[in-house]
């Protein structure tokens, strides 16, 4: 049975609850309720929360982490189905009635955040007020990033894809700047490692992005929507319109 990742002592007073968007979209009534349950953990890079099949047990808040939502097929391989900042919540299937999902959640890019034990979100769900209406537009929000992605991986080419992954990622970040290597990148599009290569040099050549031993930073945000397909816009808007809270980033 999974356990949440470790949780902190130290760096407590530097996060609060409210860092996440739907916590801090809760009214003071139900963050009353819910905030002296949560607690602060770490999430370092590479931190699987849960893996397919996994009995889910908590709920994950991310503050300034990201976490990927990959897909693993039966010989190793992976693709990313949605990606989950201080957007959202990792663990919809615990309150879906589902209890378990098939996909791994993996940290994308380090942070922190706060867990809940899965019993106490299921008990504010069930009071059929606010936080079950957040959760379902949340779920929605999520489930048309899902579909967006699987339509981009299917029918644009990488430097697309790789356009619509920075600026998913650069949404749920503080600044413009990734630590992700081209592998780790391939993993998550689900392409070859070449094809990554090619199409970051590309935009790297264009002024779009600087990129250095697994370190991306995005020079010019405005190029990389315009090289971006529509299934960036798509996402956003529908985001947009289901939780009006949601803080997009306008990065350089």
């Amino acid at each position: 049975m999974p356990q949440p990742v470790s949780k902190l002592h130290a760096a407590a007073t530097e996060h609060q609850p409210t860092d996440n968007d739907l916590l801090n979209t809760l009214s003071s009534e139900v963050q009353q309720r819910l905030f002296p349950h949560l607690e602060l953990v770490a999430m370092p890079l590479g931190k699987v929360l849960y893996e397919s099949g996994d009995v889910l047990r908590y709920v994950y808040f991310p503050t300034d982490s990201i976490v990927s939502l990959l897909y693993v097929m039966e010989n190793g391989s992976s693709a990313e189905i949605s990606v989950v900042g201080h957007d959202g919540l990792i663990g919809i299937a615990l309150f879906m009635g589902g209890e378990s999902t098939t996909s791994r959640a993996l940290v994308q890019s380090a942070g922190y955040g706060y867990c809940l034990l899965g019993q106490r979100m299921k008990d504010e769900f069930n009071r059929h007020g606010e936080l079950l209406t957040l959760m379902l537009r949340y779920s929605q929000a999520l489930i048309t990033q899902m579909a967006q992605t699987a339509v981009c991986n299917r029918h644009h080419s990488i430097e697309q894809q790789l356009c619509r992954w920075l600026l998913l990622s650069l949404d749920r970040l503080k600044d413009n700047h990734l630590v992700m290597t081209q592998e780790l990148i391939a993993n998550m599009l689900g392409v070859r490692r070449e094809g990554v290569t090619e199409a970051a040099g590309h935009l790297h050549k264009q002024g779009v992005i600087d990129y250095s031993r697994g370190h991306i930073t995005v020079t010019c945000r405005a190029k990389l929507e315009k090289l971006c397909c529509e299934c960036y816009a798509v996402v956003k808007k529908e985001t947009d319109r289901l939780l009006p809270s949601y803080r997009a980033a306008s990065k350089p």
